[in-house]
């Protein structure tokens, strides 16, 4: 869960805080994509006007267009993680901010996706976490989508973090976590089976957490 939310949100906080205040609305006629209105935005998140004035400019200085397609996003993202291969985890990230599944994001998507995480509920976060690991979108996460989220985690990790790690060991704790979550043993995880199992092991429940402080 860290991975998912913490790099974003450092650059465009820091970006927010280092300007001052400056009119949302002229600020929105600059770019290509015009974003939904502030009160309608703040009505559909949990962020308060001010902090969607200073989430958008943080936006709109790394995607001046409004906008932003999956090799920008993989580019941003991977500078956070210098020692490792972070482009096949931002692929999976970059398709669980894009809703609409058009292939770019928009601001909606992004504070949508943020505000879910930052400050939503603990199912509402499962549920957003389910759908990243959901690779193919069908409802279910099977082995095969739980390894490729788990090794593009590790290879974004890089070497320093984990330096003997062998080619079997993310497999082998999908292994673990797959029987765990797997209640009824018919070869893929539900929504509500990744949920339960989630909320029975205390080191989720306490990543999911760790962010409700950030902004």
């Amino acid at each position: 869960m860290g991975a998912v939310v913490g790099t974003l949100t450092m650059q465009t906080k820091q970006r927010a805080l280092s300007r001052d205040k400056v009119d949302d609305e002229l600020e929105m006629t600059m770019v290509c994509h015009r974003p939904e209105g502030l009160e309608k935005l703040e009505a559909q998140t949990n962020f308060n006007k001010r902090e969607l004035q200073g989430l958008y400019r943080g936006f709109k200085n790394e995607c001046p267009s409004g906008v932003v397609n999956e090799e920008t996003f993989i580019q941003i993202y991977s500078q956070f993680f210098p020692h490792g291969d972070a482009s096949t985890y931002a692929h999976y990230l970059f398709n669980a901010f894009d809703s609409t599944q058009n292939g770019s994001i928009k601001f909606e998507d992004f504070v949508s996706a943020l505000s879910i995480l930052l400050r939503g509920s603990v199912r509402e976060k499962l549920e957003w976490t389910f759908n990243l690991y959901d690779i193919n979108k069908d409802g279910h996460i099977n082995k095969e989508e739980m390894t490729n989220i788990v090794k593009a985690i590790y290879d974004m990790m890089g070497k320093y973090t984990y330096p003997a790690l062998k080619v079997e060991v993310p497999r082998q704790h999908v292994e673990a976590f797959f029987q765990k979550m797997d209640k009824n043993k018919d070869g893929v995880v539900t929504l509500e089976e990744f949920i339960l199992s989630c909320q029975e092991d205390e080191n989720i429940m306490q990543s999911l957490q760790l962010f409700e402080s950030v902004m």
